[in-house]
């Protein structure tokens, strides 16, 4: 992939890379509804090994489990989309990286699997650096659309987080 596949997010990718770089940190990332679209937009800037350890894509709950070490009460049916997923998946990732900042993304990117408490859109992200966070959002749109905007908020989190602290 190239810097055309995703335009509108390359400024952000690059401008956390360059911090990261100037701050010697390092990014891990764990996707489940983006299915591997963030390491992707973080990879097409070129240079991005200098601070992107690797990112998983583990889609199933027990790739969640096996992986990233939720426990089981996590990965319930109604449990595995919502913040604490989320949080639970950037804090393994981040571990299993040993990565400055883990970041975690769960959700239902549809066009199936909404519920009326939880409906297609929900995505659940997850940082975790020195102090976790979580933010739960309901995009609209098609499968594309919503995957696309969890990867912005995802991003947006991680420039969010390097703006707090200094390092």
């Amino acid at each position: 992939m190239d810097h055309a596949c995703f335009p509108s997010l390359i400024g952000p990718v690059t401008a956390i890379g360059e911090v990261l770089v100037a701050r010697r940190q390092t990014l891990a990332v764990a996707e489940s509804c983006t299915g591997g679209l963030l390491a992707a937009a973080l990879t097409a800037v070129p240079g991005s090994s200098r601070w992107f350890e690797y990112g998983l894509v583990t889609y199933s709950p027990a790739a969640k489990q096996r992986l990233l070490q939720l426990p089981d009460d996590l990965v319930s049916p109604l449990r595995i989309v919502s913040e604490a997923v989320a949080l639970a998946m950037a804090t393994g990732v981040r571990s299993l990286a040993q990565a400055s900042i883990g970041v975690g993304i769960t959700g239902i990117a549809g066009p199936e699997g909404g519920r009326p408490d939880r409906p297609v859109g929900t995505v659940c992200v997850g940082w975790m650096a020195d102090q976790g966070r979580t933010r739960t959002y309901v995009f609209p749109g098609g499968r594309d659309d919503v995957r696309l905007a969890a990867v912005a908020a995802a991003l947006a989190g991680i420039q969010d987080i390097l703006a707090a602290t200094t390092g």
